[in-house]
């Protein structure tokens, strides 16, 4: 039998949910999943590694448009193909879907916020807007540079007006396996 993929379901799984967890806690940080994309096959590896770390058969998900990573997630995950409107993850691989993803997306409930899906959407490894955040895991003002898509996330999201706490968490990935979080209550700063 020829394997396919050499990622391995619980080790390659830790590492990640660990960097992922560094990203999320401290926005703006910048980590690699790269050694795990490595280990997997098909056109969007860096999104397969979070959604193999990320989904199992309770959780639902949705991606725009691309068969292919839509079938190795159910393949490799067992996770559950949801609407928009209720998956808990959503993959975004194209810069075009992002209004609708925001204005569909679950953004949770003032009493469960929780509850609200997490993007995970695609970008370019470059890095040349510069950014300020603040909120949750920023010490005061963080300035750092991003791809041209968080500015565009930003403003999708702003224009949603969720009422304190609802939101929705973004991850960015770029085909190198770069990834940085951006919680839902962490607000652009004007610079």
């Amino acid at each position: 039998m020829k394997q396919l993929h050499t990622f391995d379901d619980i080790f390659d799984t830790q590492k990640t949910f660990r960097l992922l967890l560094d990203a999320m806690a401290n926005p703006s940080r910048v980590v690699s999943i790269q050694e795990g994309a490595e280990k997997l096959y098909g056109s969007k590896p860096e999104m397969l590694t979070l959604a193999m770390t990320l989904l199992d058969k309770n959780t639902g998900f949705y991606t725009f448009g691309h068969t292919e990573l839509d079938e190795q997630i159910l393949l490799l995950t067992h996770a559950e193909k949801k609407t928009l409107e209720e998956a808990d993850y959503v993959f975004v691989t194209e810069e075009g879907h992002l209004p609708e993803a925001f204005a569909k997306a679950k953004r949770g409930t003032l009493e469960n916020p929780h509850t609200s899906a997490t993007l995970i959407i695609g970008c370019s490894g470059e890095r040349n807007v510069s950014c300020s955040i603040s909120g949750p895991g920023v010490d005061g003002v963080a300035t750092f540079q991003s791809p041209a898509v968080l500015e565009e996330a930003f403003r999708l999201r702003t224009e949603q007006a969720y009422e304190y706490p609802q939101g929705v968490d973004m991850i960015f990935v770029s085909p190198e396996g770069e990834l940085f979080c951006i919680p839902r209550m962490v607000k652009k700063e004007e610079q």
